[in-house]
């Protein structure tokens, strides 16, 4: 819920993409979340970009080849990719994190190695369209990149 509020503090329009499986999804702290669109129902045109969530979610969306393809699209296009904790393994299925510098929860930082990206250990990390962070401690600093990348395209 985080990043959509922040995103609609900014005057930033944001809509909850689902994989079209379930109507509302659980956090982690058990507070639904609305799927508002299938993504099997958009056109990455009509996006500027992606916020790929933590905890345990990208490893239930990464499931889904059209997420998936969502996500790499979205990057071949230099638009917004910003994954904090656990939403970099999005990004290991997309197979877009080769020679970019990286950031993300510890229990991950193998994960992501291993798919070529350099970890550093910082609450953001910045590598052109791509922006990450640690936890959710590092949301203050992941949004003010976020916000601004978006508020420069």
């Amino acid at each position: 819920m985080v990043p959509y509020l922040r995103l609609r503090e900014e005057n930033l329009a944001a809509v909850f993409v689902g994989t079209g499986r379930k109507k509302k999804y659980g956090s982690k702290e058990g507070y639904p979340v609305p799927e508002e669109v299938s993504v099997k129902k958009i056109k990455n045109s009509d996006f500027s970009g992606v916020i790929i969530p933590g905890g345990y979610a990208p490893d239930i969306l990464r499931r889904e080849e059209e997420m998936v393809s969502f996500v790499k699209k979205i990057n071949e296009e230099k638009k917004l990719v910003a994954a904090i904790c656990h939403g970099l393994w999005m990004c290991v299925s997309a197979d877009i994190l080769k020679n970019k510098n990286v950031t993300c929860f510890f229990s991950i930082k193998d994960d992501v190695v291993n798919a070529g990206a350099e970890y550093i250990d910082k609450e953001v990390v910045v590598d052109g369209n791509l922006i990450t962070s640690r936890n959710p401690y590092d949301l203050p600093y992941f949004f003010r990149e976020a916000v601004g990348f978006l508020g420069r395209k």
